[in-house]
């Protein structure tokens, strides 16, 4: 067992030592001599680009596949959200599966924290909702003792008001790793930050918000000095250019007509041949140094979109709005305009109809009563939060939608895709990379509204700050749904909102 003494406390440690890891049949090493070691009492926060290895570095911990070298710990690991196999079990069962030490007033204080009714405790799980099921599952890995959480990204899914409740709850929490995306929950969470970058594995005490301005601090320095460092090679280039040149100027003196002193002119060639072979060396010196640098950089460069101008400045409105399912009334009585220029955020509770309003928008066979009316020769760019269509390769998915097979891939390169990636089948992809390829496509489209459903969703978070860049820059026309706060927050100048 591992321990560290801080302020005269005991801790224990979670010991990662030389850990090098890569997939059967696949030379490329996922991790390569990777050594941390981890508090266990720690909120621990994991970022990294889609397809860096965060979800397989929690496997890796719980020895889910062979490696090299060693992982010791004095806790036991957890994987969030773990499989219940009986779903038609109810939640006191679940509980005591996990663990047969807890009780029933404890399970009653997890839920009042996460704001569930005591009333579901002898409900079967399969009739909760996925939001319920969440809390469940995350309720009953806390009240497991002796161990630590592998939490993946909880609160995909959730809807705004769900995801301020597990934030509040994690809050009280400590004794995890969770992977996340979204900025405020990372925020007010963890109090350290475990990042995946391009080179290695960095560990900083804090949260996303000082270790983002750490990072920008670093990659500006790198950014400056490589500068430097560039415009002293460029100098030294054309130093040795010039001292080779008159080497070789001299040295051909020794050939000329009329008497000449050979022995002075080679020795001066030399002279100036021993100078440019220094010059040549300080040239190199830079060039590594200039290597260096620019290693952690992520390509977050600024991506591009062609909104279209249509000819009316209100592209569609609804009055009177009501949808019903059955004898099941969605909302009734919903008003609204969408107008050139807004990014329109549609905010709701999950099952509160939100869907069904972008469905409408679409031109989809979905039955309502009052009036709605959109713009005539409205071209629309969708992104669904469906990704279980997506077949085939990048090319075929570019032909499929009309779009350009060469901005595609550029703008898939800028959300951190590698070239090797462009060879292969999207079914293989992470869920965050074929996100990435449906917003890519979108953003590639010439529309006049862009609708998109939950489009962050698995995402990370460095992704995530792009396409709001994009969004502020650019200022297309927008109906979108999303749970991301910090996102929605600098993004949507004006909301529907959706009531129970």
């Amino acid at each position: 067992m591992a321990f560290f003494i801080f302020g005269g406390v005991s801790m224990s440690l979670i010991n990662v030592q030389n850990l090098s890891f890569s997939y059967e049949g696949n030379p490329d090493l996922i991790f390569d001599n990777v050594s941390l070691k981890l508090d266990t009492k720690w909120k621990l926060g994991f970022i990294g680009r889609n397809g860096r290895g965060k979800t397989t570095f929690l496997k890796l911990l719980k020895r889910e596949y062979t490696y090299q070298g060693n992982i010791s710990s004095s806790v036991n690991f957890d994987y969030f959200p773990f499989e219940v196999l009986d779903k038609s079990l109810n939640i006191i069962g679940i509980f005591q599966n996990i663990s047969s030490e807890i009780v029933k007033w404890q399970i009653q204080r997890e839920l009042s924290l996460l704001s569930v009714s005591s009333e579901i405790l002898y409900m079967p799980f399969n009739n909760l909702s996925s939001g319920e099921q969440t809390k469940i599952l995350l309720a009953a890995l806390f009240l497991k003792p002796n161990n630590f959480l592998l939490i993946d990204e909880p609160t995909n899914h959730l809807d705004l008001e769900a995801r301020k409740v597990v934030t509040e709850y994690l809050q009280g929490k400590s004794g995890f790793i969770l992977v996340s995306h979204d900025r405020h929950i990372l925020d007010n969470c963890v109090d350290h930050i475990l990042s995946i970058n391009k080179t290695n594995i960095e560990l900083q005490k804090g949260n996303f918000s000082s270790w983002w301005h750490n990072k920008n601090l670093r990659d500006q320095y790198e950014k400056e000095e490589n500068e430097k460092l560039q415009d002293t090679i460029s100098k030294l280039t054309e130093s040795s250019k010039r001292t080779l040149n008159w080497s070789d100027k001299v040295e051909k003196t020794k050939f000329g007509n009329g008497p000449v002193d050979r022995g002075y002119i080679g020795h001066k060639a030399a002279k100036m041949m021993k100078r440019s072979k220094t010059i040549e060396q300080r040239r190199e010196k830079a060039i590594e140094e200039k290597q260096k640098l620019l290693k952690n950089i992520e390509k977050s460069e600024a991506l591009a979109i062609k909104p279209q101008s249509h000819h009316k400045n209100l592209l569609a409105e609804a009055s009177s709005l009501s949808i019903s399912y059955g004898h099941r009334v969605i909302f009734r009585d919903l008003n609204f305009f969408i107008y050139q220029g807004q990014r329109v955020a549609l905010q709701g509770k999950n099952g509160s109809g939100k869907s069904s309003i972008l469905k409408v928008l679409l031109g989809e066979n979905i039955q309502y009563d009052g009036t709605f009316k959109i713009a005539s020769n409205l071209k629309i760019s969708y992104v669904p939060q469906d990704t279980s269509f997506l077949k085939g390769d990048l090319k075929d998915f570019a032909y499929e939608r009309g779009i350009d097979e060469t901005l595609f891939k550029t703008i898939l390169r800028k959300f951190g895709f590698s070239r090797e990636q462009f060879k292969k089948e999207i079914s293989i992809f992470s869920e965050g990379q074929k996100k990435k390829i449906l917003i890519a496509g979108s953003l590639c489209e010439k529309a006049h509204l862009y609708v998109w459903d939950e489009p962050l969703n698995f995402i990370d978070v460095i992704s995530r700050i792009q396409i709001e860049e994009l969004l502020l820059k650019y200022k297309p026309t927008m109906i979108f749904v999303e749970h991301d706060i910090s996102f929605v927050e600098n993004v949507a100048t004006d909301f529907i909102k959706l009531m129970d």
